[in-house]
């Protein structure tokens, strides 16, 4: 019996069970994928899990807001990749020691790429890009973009955070931006990883009210419940190309999947798993 599971506060949104629970139905393994909300202050029951994961009652978890910067400290070895962002959303045992990975940045470029190129947008690399937010999912998406060639700025309500965090990317040239910035600045892309907007707040939304947009940005939102955000549907009322997390979720799933279980199966698998 495989027993995997998500780590985050609040949980209850999240689409993964649906999607995990699919993939091991269609690899033929016994098992399940749980929710398990701990509150940002437990750190005993963070712990307390994480230890289920090192005995073998748990095979693996994954990791969202606000956890995935809090379980590196109980890390026996972060990959490299981890280690470079900063931020754990996958974690396993190999060779007795207890391994964070992060497998979102592979899953947001691989999508931003999948949506560009399916909007036919026009944006290539080395492009300008603006990230809301500071979190552990801000760190993924500005490594990810960095690598890919990307000029980076950051916007996040709390300036000492996103200062912060370019100086851990500090051999890229990165600015901090002000959200007023947002409608005077000219840049390709904007990706928001605040959890701004996610259900059961649907009526939230990362930007201020009536900002106005450039008219060529194309808009990515790591929120993917509900399936239009308000960002994203503001978005699209200003004529902008835009898309939620969805995609994203189902690339990273595949990769956790494949490092929990050695078993690779194709994205149709899980996205199936989300369209049913």
């Amino acid at each position: 019996m495989i027993k995997l599971g998500l780590i985050g506060y609040p949980v209850s949104h999240s689409m993964s069970p649906k999607i995990q629970n699919a993939a091991l139905q269609a690899a033929g393994l016994q098992g399940d994928y749980s929710l398990f909300p701990i509150h940002p202050d437990d750190d005993q029951g963070l712990k307390g899990l994480l230890n289920k994961v090192r005995s073998g009652e748990i095979v693996g978890l994954n990791v969202t807001i606000p956890h995935k910067q809090n379980v590196i400290r109980f890390m026996d070895e972060l990959t490299p990749t981890a280690k470079s962002i900063g931020a754990v959303n996958t974690i396993y045992m190999r060779d007795d020691k207890l391994i964070g990975d992060n497998t979102d940045a592979h899953g947001f470029l691989s999508d931003l790429k999948r949506f560009l190129e399916d909007s036919q947008s026009s944006i290539g690399n080395r492009q300008s890009a603006i990230v809301l937010g500071a979190g552990g999912s801000a760190r993924s998406v500005v490594y990810a973009l960095c690598n890919d060639g990307w000029k980076v700025a950051l916007a996040a309500r709390r300036h000492e955070q996103a200062e912060q965090l370019a100086s851990s990317f500090s051999t890229y040239e990165m600015q901090i931006a002000t959200f007023t910035d947002l409608q005077l600045a000219t840049f390709d892309l904007l990706v928001n990883t605040t959890p701004l907007g996610m259900t059961p707040n649907i009526n939230t939304s990362p930007l201020p009210e009536g900002i106005l947009l450039p008219s060529h940005a194309v808009i990515y939102d790591l929120v993917y419940n509900p399936r239009e955000t308000k960002f994203v549907r503001d978005a699209r009322l200003q004529g902008l190309r835009a898309t939620t997390g969805l995609g994203m979720l189902i690339e990273q799933a595949a990769l956790g999947f494949e490092l929990w279980t050695g078993k690779k199966l194709p994205n149709e698998v899980f996205r199936n798993a989300v369209d049913n």
